[in-house]
């Protein structure tokens, strides 16, 4: 019976058997009942049964459940447990299995195992048949089509062909074109290269940093327009009163101190006329200046073509006339001078229709005012005449877009570094912006108007000074104000690889294979000229007006220029090439002055360009047979200054070297430029007239018509000596 072992004390048999020898029931047959096994085998299957009969009674309300279910479709999750399954089944279909025909060798042999066209990984550890083993062959990948720049070299091509540099090597040689690996490549000929290969190109769609940095898309939302100042030019042929025209609108005299009568440098002011502000800029109207001016009416919207009533047109006037009609700009005559003798306006009037410009009372279009910069006479007129034009031109600029516009001018300041003269044509520009234009790039450190005012920002049509670049840039430029430094500087650094290359071709092609060769034949003769200037517009003029001045026998060769004094470099590089320093409006040092002078190196000064011009053409001519020579006589340096009143401004000075003589022509010099010439007006020695000072003697000097004579300038003292033919 079931449990009648159960009340037996516990361990009773257990103590007993260690002691009971082995065997012992088997030799005394005791009689120990033992439970039936079918009885008990009989008990579990119906236990069994019973908890089955339960299980199925409880699942039998969802069988129409079960059904629709049997043999629904589950979308793939992408949850894969087995990791090594390198084929993810896309359906796993549900079906009801009973729990062992689940787990069955065949049925899971079939659902995991088994192959059905796919892929599909054995574990390690399981021997398959080999006929149920898929031996997998990836597809062979076929390069049909590459996108590639607009350039690349032929290393890089190969790359993209996905074939080795000899390869392409050999097709382009099969071409006729002979190359190496850092050599470039066109888009048209990497094409050609590419179908030999049976392969397609595309154009690769390349953003610069121009792209990045610029923003040049005009603004055609007239509401976000805003009326400009209009940016005039004033052009006209030497002597014809420009810049007295120009200095009656300012009623300033900047005339003064210019020398010879010609402007030197371009300028750009704001006047006001009826409570509107004017932007003018001045441009030299000699020849000479052709880039110049050019420059300047590219940056402007109306052009004050100057005329003088006694003299009429000139070449220069027709150059003038030619580049306002190529940029597009209008054209008002100012006929000036009419109240000198022999004016004749009306004369002036019918050469200029030879031109094709009319006057509006002969049936043109052109409008000419009659004025008088001397006395003053009209300006007035002319400028209501401006404003009339400007209010058809209907001038419009957005001042909240990128500020955009052109380097007017540049110098290098030795105490301020570099410093541009701008003229914004877009946009507002601020203190503290970034800007590049060209090679050049900074961030601007300070800003003044063409008053010497510091200001903050300036909109459009407005000149103003900015410092902060980090080299003097080129006049003529076009400046961005731009957010992105980094950008901005690879661009500045791509910029300068690129001239850097450029100049390298240039030289190498025009120097060493063309004109050195017909050098040596005898064929030609160069002129190697040095340029020093003190601003970079006067050098770019010098420099274009020299090189128009070759012709088929001589050659006009610059071997040098820059924007500074004259340096022992400079003599040194004359030295070498054989060749002539030109300084315009710079002046050497004394020990530049003695070095040239022990290397035999001529150095000529000018402060008007045109005088360098003829000088140069009569040396290339051969006729160049000087009539006075200058003869430096020596140098004193201002110690102390003394206003004066009834006399005006004397310097206290110290002879540095040579002597100054009473009678002496002088040049004030204020950090290596020239900022006046003329003659001493005084020469003293304490309260004592003198003729003389020598070297090592102090004096007092006083300069006729000028009077801002500041500590720490030179003077120096020349006399013109004749020479004997």
């Amino acid at each position: 019976p079931q449990g009648q072992y159960n009340n037996r004390p516990q361990g009773q048999y257990n103590n007993q058997r260690s002691d009971r020898p082995q065997g012992q029931y088997k030799q005394q047959g005791l009689d120990i009942p033992k439970p039936d096994a079918a009885v008990a085998q009989e008990q579990f299957d119906s236990q069994r049964n019973e908890a089955r009969r339960e299980f199925q009674s409880k699942d039998f309300d969802k069988s129409v459940k079960r059904d629709e279910n049997k043999k629904k479709e589950i979308p793939k999750t992408g949850n894969i447990q087995n990791k090594h399954s390198r084929v993810k089944p896309q359906k796993i279909v549900i079906e009801k299995k009973g729990v062992s025909e689940i787990l069955s060798e065949e049925y899971i042999f079939n659902e995991f195992y088994n192959d059905d066209g796919t892929k599909k990984r054995l574990p390690k550890n399981r021997k398959a048949d080999k006929a149920l083993q898929v031996k997998y062959i990836p597809p062979k990948a076929v390069l049909t089509s590459i996108t590639i720049p607009d350039t690349l070299t032929v290393k890089e091509l190969a790359e993209s062909l996905k074939k080795t540099s000899t390869e392409i090597i050999k097709k382009l040689m099969s071409f006729g074109v002979m190359a190496t690996l850092n050599n470039d490549v066109d888009f048209d000929t990497a094409t050609i290269i590419a179908e030999e290969f049976g392969v397609k190109t595309e154009k690769a769609v390349q953003v610069s940093e121009e792209d990045i940095l610029f923003d040049d898309i005009e603004e055609k939302d007239e509401t976000k327009l805003k009326p400009r100042p209009p940016v005039v030019v004033v052009m006209g042929h030497v002597d014809h009163g420009k810049t007295s025209l120009l200095d009656a609108i300012r009623s300033t005299h900047v005339i003064d101190s210019e020398a010879g009568g010609i402007t030197q440098h371009i300028g750009a002011y704001t006047v006001r006329a009826k409570d509107k502000p004017i932007t003018f800029l001045d441009t030299p109207g000699h020849e000479a200046f052709t880039a110049m001016r050019a420059r300047g009416a590219q940056a402007t919207d109306i052009a004050i073509l100057v005329v003088a009533a006694d003299d009429g047109v000139m070449p220069q006037t027709i150059e003038a006339i030619n580049h306002a009609k190529a940029a597009n700009v209008s054209i008002i005559v100012a006929i000036n001078k009419i109240d000198k003798p022999g004016a004749n306006p009306d004369k002036v009037k019918q050469e200029l229709t030879e031109y094709g410009i009319v006057a509006e009372e002969w049936g043109g279009d052109a409008i000419m005012v009659p004025v008088s910069a001397k006395k003053r006479e009209n300006i007035d007129q002319l400028l209501e005449m401006v404003l009339l034009v400007a209010d058809m031109l209907e001038l419009k600029a957005d001042p909240d877009k990128q500020a955009k516009g052109t380097i007017i001018e540049a110098k290098l300041d030795k105490e301020r570094g570099p410093v541009a003269t701008v003229l914004v044509q877009r946009g507002t520009l601020r203190a503290g912006d970034s800007i590049i234009a060209g090679s050049a790039f900074g961030r601007i450190k300070a800003m003044t108007n063409d008053k010497g005012l510091s200001i903050n920002n300036a909109g459009p049509s407005i000149p103003v000074e900015v410092l902060g670049m980090n080299e003097v840039p080129e006049a003529g430029e076009i400046f961005y104000a731009v957010t992105d430094e980094k950008v901005a500087k690879q661009l500045v650094e791509k910029r300068k690889f690129k001239q850097k290359e450029q100049l390298y071709k240039t030289n190498s092609k025009v120097t060493l294979e063309d004109l050195y060769a017909q050098i040596i034949a005898g064929k030609v003769k160069a002129l190697n000229i040095i340029i020093k200037a003190d601003v970079q517009g006067s050098l770019e003029a010098v420099k274009q007006s020299l090189l128009k001045l070759s012709n088929e026998e001589v050659r006009v060769s610059i071997v040098h220029d820059a924007v500074g004094a004259i340096t022992e470099s400079d003599v040194t590089l004359a030295q070498v090439s054989n060749a002539i320093i030109i300084g315009f409006n710079v002046r050497p040092g004394t020990n530049v002055t003695e070095a040239a002078k022990a290397a035999e190196v001529d150095i000529r000064l000018y402060s008007v360009i045109y005088k360098a011009i003829e000088d140069v053409q009569s040396a290339m001519n051969g006729l160049l047979e000087p009539t006075y020579k200058e003869v430096v006589l020596g140098h004193i340096e201002i110690r102390q200054v003394f206003k004066v009143s009834n006399v005006g401004t004397i310097g206290g000075a110290y002879v540095t070297d040579g002597k100054v003589q009473r009678n002496s022509e002088v040049r004030v010099i204020r950090e290596g430029i020239v900022i006046h010439e003329g003659k001493l007006a005084s020469l003293k020695r304490f309260k004592d007239d003198a003729k003389e000072v020598a070297q090592g003697y102090e004096c007092g000097v006083s300069i006729e018509k000028f009077n801002d004579i500041k500590e720490g300038d030179v003077i120096e003292a020349f006399i013109m000596e004749e020479v004997k033919r």
